[in-house]
């Protein structure tokens, strides 16, 4: 984050120009990206230009700078993304189809801290008045950041980011997410990939015990396919980022993981 910083101040300073000449300047020198990479490129630097963004994540108790590396962590202020992209060679009917702009011409995702997906961006709104979740259109994507932790033996499979992120902070880095309690076909293969692993389900302790009855049947999908799968059972009320941000320990929730049953 900080030498991205200091390149695009080098390039205001040398070039005499404001910053989103000095970011187009950059994408000139380096040669052409993906749309959704420059869009998560640019809300990654606006995260820490906006005091309420990182307060956010405070709240939710994000605190770990490896972490918001980690999982590419931005914000999207709103108002700034379509000049900025406009600027960068992206025509209108590109960021509309994207689904970045709609057609009344503001931007899609606006006071949303952002998560890159594959392929898609999930945005988490700080206001409780918008729509908390947000997605572009299209596919969710696969299970989240899959690849580092397909070959462990213990794999823990929670539903949010923000639980995601809870967790490998605390130290379970053989997390993943589903991004939901309802894994699609393309997730339910690739736990069911041929590899012998044990798979803790850990979904939220919602009080009317909708998750963890989707947990239920999950696991019992799961061992129809030949995997260990075990439910975990926090306390009631909890998800994995609350049980933390409430005064839960690594310790503790290993404890839980050790009582996880079938």
């Amino acid at each position: 984050m900080a030498a991205g910083g200091d390149v695009i101040r080098f390039a205001e300073i040398y070039h005499q120009v404001r910053f989103p000449q000095a970011l187009a300047l950059l994408h000139q020198w380096r040669g052409g990206t993906p749309l959704l990479h420059e869009v998560a490129s640019f809300y990654r630097l606006q995260l820490h230009r906006h005091a309420e963004a990182v307060a956010y994540l405070h709240h939710r108790g994000l605190r770990s700078p490896e972490l918001i590396e980690h999982m590419r962590i931005g914000y999207a202020p709103g108002g700034c993304l379509r000049g900025w992209l406009t600027r960068l060679g992206y025509t209108l009917p590109n960021l509309h189809q994207a689904g970045l702009v709609p057609a009344v011409g503001y931007d899609t995702y606006m006071h949303r801290i952002v998560f890159p997906l594959e392929g898609n961006l999930y945005g988490r709104s700080l206001s409780a008045m918008a729509p908390p979740h947000r997605f572009l259109p299209g596919a969710k994507g696969g299970l989240y950041l899959w690849e580092p932790v397909r070959q462990s033996p213990e794999v823990i499979l929670v539903e949010g980011l923000f639980d995601y992120a809870a967790l490998w902070q605390a130290g379970f880095h053989n997390v993943t997410c589903g991004m939901g309690n309802h894994l699609n076909a393309h997730q339910f293969r690739q736990l069911c990939d041929g590899r012998a692993r044990t798979v803790y389900v850990t979904f939220d302790a919602d009080r009317n015990g909708s998750g963890q009855q989707a947990a239920q049947v999950l696991a019992g999908r799961l061992r129809e396919e030949g995997l260990n799968a075990c439910r975990v059972s926090l306390p009631e009320g909890h998800d994995p980022n609350s049980f933390f941000v409430q005064g839960g320990d690594a310790r503790q929730f290993q404890s839980l993981l050790e009582a996880a049953r079938p």
